[in-house]
């Protein structure tokens, strides 16, 4: 008996991918294919399972990847081959989406779906620009039109008369083309010439563009300013409270386009800090974490653990990879009873806690130097220091160490090594120039960027990037390289690197 397949319609929302929703998202994992439009951004993307099948199946003006009628085979084929299938359509499926048509279609083909419905672009949009579609001092009524209709119709299928005089509020949808059309036939119908009017390009996403006219000026300001769709477009009294509410363009980082080098596994908390404070992330890894093919120094180091007076562990990943092959060789947590650990900073200190264990020393600098600081004073000649980090790393710890004649196992777990697996399109931006600011978290990702990018190309990026560091060190490998390093953090942390970003972006 053949595999039954199974149709999800889901709407992808209007393109900040923290409006995506909760079932969209887990439908999204479970699906053998993808089925998507053009406004879908790679975040939603990314929630797919790697195996499934991918189809892009974008409008944009004047082209069409698919028509809809093929579009329409194409979800009963796959699902009568026995498919999941996720249907992905920007905002909501039943709003100016074809969903009704999809629909159909399935259901004429004894073919199971489910709607999945999504945030209306004709809702959030206006709400992040400010602008609520309905007020209570300024309207209770709210029209969504599309905004396709073509001037020079026989017959409308808009009734621009109840339109004008009857509705409070108007959002337009796809409708920048035919902005002159829509503001004459208003103003023909007996709308106020001087009703305020509100474009959104972009909307909820970091590049959001608001431009505000009326309806005998809008036009012009559109052309003047070179105003390109996609847009939504509101007209109404509610627009005025858009000066008094507007709230995402407020956020210290907004507008601001940020590259992130960090691996991709360790990005997600430093880009989520930074678009929560309104700016747009560019993730670039440069390095990803290669562990070690030959561990059975560490696993040497297991056998006699009672021998060591002192961990010190320099990051989350030499944490990480300790503990997994801790567990993975069947021992006991409870055999480190009597070692000291120490932690480089507060992200690694974090790291053990949730292992259920508290660093006995936490250095106030956060680098290999502070850790000298600490322990200056604390270890004894003779004594013996477990030392699992990063192959590469800076010499200065173990070697000081020995100088103060405790005995040093350093045993290399991982390497950071460069990431040149990344998207073209990226790297020429890039190249370009075209964000505001470069972070560096290592020196590994400065090292590996200057592998990836081309080092001819590093002037060029120095002369309109800020350059942004944790701390010191990585600030001198970025110098070495040929940057000027513009932002540095106090405190050597994520939290340290985000705060000395937004303190540059206000100055």
């Amino acid at each position: 008996m053949n595999k039954k397949g199974y149709v999800y319609l889901v709407g992808a929302g209007p393109g900040d991918p923290g409006l995506f929703t909760l079932k969209g998202k887990q439908v999204l994992g479970k699906a053998d294919v993808v089925v998507y439009d053009h406004l879908v951004g790679d975040k939603i993307l990314s929630y797919m399972r790697p195996q499934a099948e991918k189809i892009y199946v974008g409008k944009k003006a004047g082209h069409h990847a698919l028509a809809q009628d093929q579009i329409n085979e194409l979800l009963v084929h796959k699902a009568k081959a026995g498919k999941i299938v996720v249907r992905l359509k920007g905002g909501d499926p039943f709003l100016f989406g074809r969903g009704g048509e999809e629909a159909q279609e399935l259901r004429q083909n004894d073919v199971d779906f489910e709607i999945v419905p999504g945030v209306t672009s004709a809702i959030a949009v206006p709400a992040y620009a400010g602008i609520p579609v309905t007020h209570r001092e300024a309207t209770s009524s709210l029209a969504i039109i599309t905004g396709h209709e073509k001037p020079g119709k026989e017959e409308s299928s808009l009734h621009w008369q109840e339109l004008a005089s009857g509705i409070g509020t108007l959002v337009f949808l796809m409708g920048v083309e035919n902005l002159p059309f829509i503001c004459g036939q208003l103003i023909k119908y007996g709308r106020d010439p001087h009703t305020p009017v509100a474009l959104i390009r972009w909307g909820t996403l970091p590049a959001q563009e608001v431009l505000t006219g009326t309806l005998n000026n809008i036009a012009s300001r559109v052309e003047q300013a070179g105003f390109r769709p996609p847009a939504v477009i509101v007209i109404g009294d509610v627009v005025n409270l858009r000066d008094e509410l507007m709230w995402v363009e407020k956020k210290p980082l907004w507008g601001k386009r940020i590259v992130i080098t960090r691996a991709r596994a360790q990005a997600s908390l430093l880009a989520e800090q930074l678009i929560d404070l309104g700016g747009e992330t560019i993730e670039f890894p440069s390095i990803f974490i290669k562990k070690e093919d030959n561990l059975q120094a560490l696993y040497n180091a297991f056998n006699h653990l009672d021998k060591y007076d002192w961990i010190i562990f320099t990051s989350v990943n030499a944490v990480a990879i300790f503990f997994g092959e801790l567990t993975s060789q069947g021992i006991d947590i409870r055999d480190l009873r009597g070692v000291k650990l120490c932690a480089i900073g507060p992200a690694t200190s974090k790291c053990l806690q949730e292992r259920g264990i508290k660093a006995d020393i936490v250095p106030d600098e956060y680098r290999a130097e502070g850790i000298l600081e600490e322990l200056r004073y604390r270890v004894e000649p003779g004594q013996w220091v477990l030392l699992p980090r990063a192959r590469g790393a800076r010499n200065i710890l173990p070697d000081q160490l020995r100088n103060l004649g405790v005995h040093v196992n350093e045993v290399f777990l991982y390497e950071a090594v460069a990431a040149f697996q990344v998207s073209h399109a990226t790297l020429e931006r890039i190249r370009r120039g075209e964000m505001d600011y470069l972070t560096f978290t290592s020196s590994s990702t400065v090292t590996n960027f200057a592998k990836i990018i081309g080092e001819e190309n590093i002037s060029r990026i120095d002369a309109t990037v800020k350059i942004a560091c944790i701390g010191p060190i990585t600030a001198d490998t970025a110098r070495r390289q040929g940057f000027k390093v513009d932002v540095m953090a106090d405190e050597y942390t994520i939290e340290g690197l985000i705060k000395a970003i937004v303190t540059d972006a206000r100055s």
